[in-house]
C-alpha cells in the first residue's frame, strides 16, 4: 500500500484540513499519514480560534514520518506563519520527499486572508518551486501573480504566470466564478488544458480544495500522471458536492464516502 503524507491544519468540524484530507486518502485506497502544524476551532458557520503547532513539534511529526513512513506523495494546506511554511520545505528538500501537491490556503470563503504577506511570499520563493502541481483558486491566483483574475481568459494568464515560480504544474480552481459550469485551468510545460463541470447549486462547498488537493496527491502516489489524477480528483470532488449530507447550518462538508477512480485513463 502506498503512503501519502497532508501536512495542514486540523478542522474540528471534520470538513476540510486534515480530516478532509485522510477521509480522501482513504478513499483512494492510500494509507494517510499526517503533520499538523495548526489547530482550528471551526464549525460550518466559520473558524473561532487557530493556534499554531510549536515548530518543535512540527519538527518532531516531519522527522518521525521521514525515519519509518517515508510518502510517495505528499500535500500541503494551511501552513499558518512563514516560519512553518520555512520548515516544511526545508524538510520537503532534505528528505527528497514528492511529487508534491501544493494548495496555497490564503484566503477564507469570506474573503479574509488566512497568512501574512510574508508568509504569501515564502511559499512563492521556497514551497512552489518544489511543487509538481500547485492549485490555486482564483483568489490566490491574483495573490500569488498580483493579477487580475476575473475569468477563464486570466486564469489562463495567472496559471502559465505561475509556472515561472518554479512548480511543474498549475491548476487555477475556477468555483469562485459564476456561471452554470466550473472551469478549472491546468496549465503544464506542454500547454494548457480546461476541465469542465456542471454548476451545482449548494451551500456545502467546505473543504472543496483541500479535498481536491488530497485527492490528486493520493493519484500521484499509486503512480498515475499529473493529468490522471487531476482528472479522478475532480471527478471525486464533484459527486461529493453533488451528495452531500447537508450537515450543519453553515457551509457543510462535502460526502467524503463517494467512490473514487483510482485506476488511469
Amino acid at each position: 500500500m502506498k503512503i501519502a503524507l497532508t501536512v495542514a491544519g486540523s478542522d474540528s468540524g471534520g470538513g476540510a484540513g486534515i480530516q478532509a484530507d485522510l477521509k480522501t486518502f482513504q478513499q483512494f485506497g492510500v494509507f494517510g499519514t499526517s503533520v499538523i502544524v495548526a489547530l482550528t476551532a471551526q464549525n460550518t458557520l466559520g473558524v473561532r480560534a487557530v493556534e499554531t503547532v510549536a515548530e518543535w513539534m512540527i519538527g518532531a511529526q516531519l522527522t518521525a514520518l521521514a525515519e519509518d513512513l517515508p510518502p510517495a506523495a505528499l500535500k500541503t494546506g494551511m501552513l499558518a506563519e512563514a516560519a512553518v511554511v520555512r520548515q516544511v520545505a526545508r524538510a520537503i528538500r532534505e528528505n527528497g520527499w514528492g511529487p508534491l501537491v501544493t494548495d496555497p490556503v490564503m484566503v477564507a470563503t469570506s474573503g479574509a486572508r488566512l497568512l501574512t504577506t510574508e508568509a504569501e511570499d515564502v511559499i512563492r520563493e521556497d514551497l512552489l518551486p518544489l511543487a509538481a502541481l500547485v492549485t490555486p483558486n482564483i483568489d490566490e491566483a491574483a495573490i500569488l501573480t498580483g493579477r487580475v483574475v476575473h475569468d477563464v481568459t486570466t486564469m489562463e494568464r495567472a496559471a502559465v504566470t505561475m509556472l515561472r515560480f518554479g512548480p511543474g504544474a498549475v491548476l487555477v480552481k475556477g468555483g469562485h466564478l459564476t456561471g452554470e459550469s466550473v472551469t478549472d485551468v491546468l496549465a503544464t510545460p506542454a500547454g494548457v488544458r480546461h476541465f469542465n463541470h456542471s454548476r451545482i447549486q449548494t451551500t456545502s462547498t467546505h473543504g472543496t480544495g483541500c479535498t481536491l488537493s488530497a485527492a490528486i496527491a493520493a493519484g500521484l502516489a499509486l503512480g498515475h500522471s499529473l493529468e490522471d489524477s487531476v482528472t479522478n480528483a475532480l471527478d471525486f470532488v464533484h459527486r461529493a458536492i453533488a451528495s452531500a449530507p447537508n450537515l450543519g447550518a453553515g457551509h457543510g462538508p462535502l460526502n467524503h464516502t463517494v467512490s473514487a477512480a483510482t485506476g488511469a485513463r
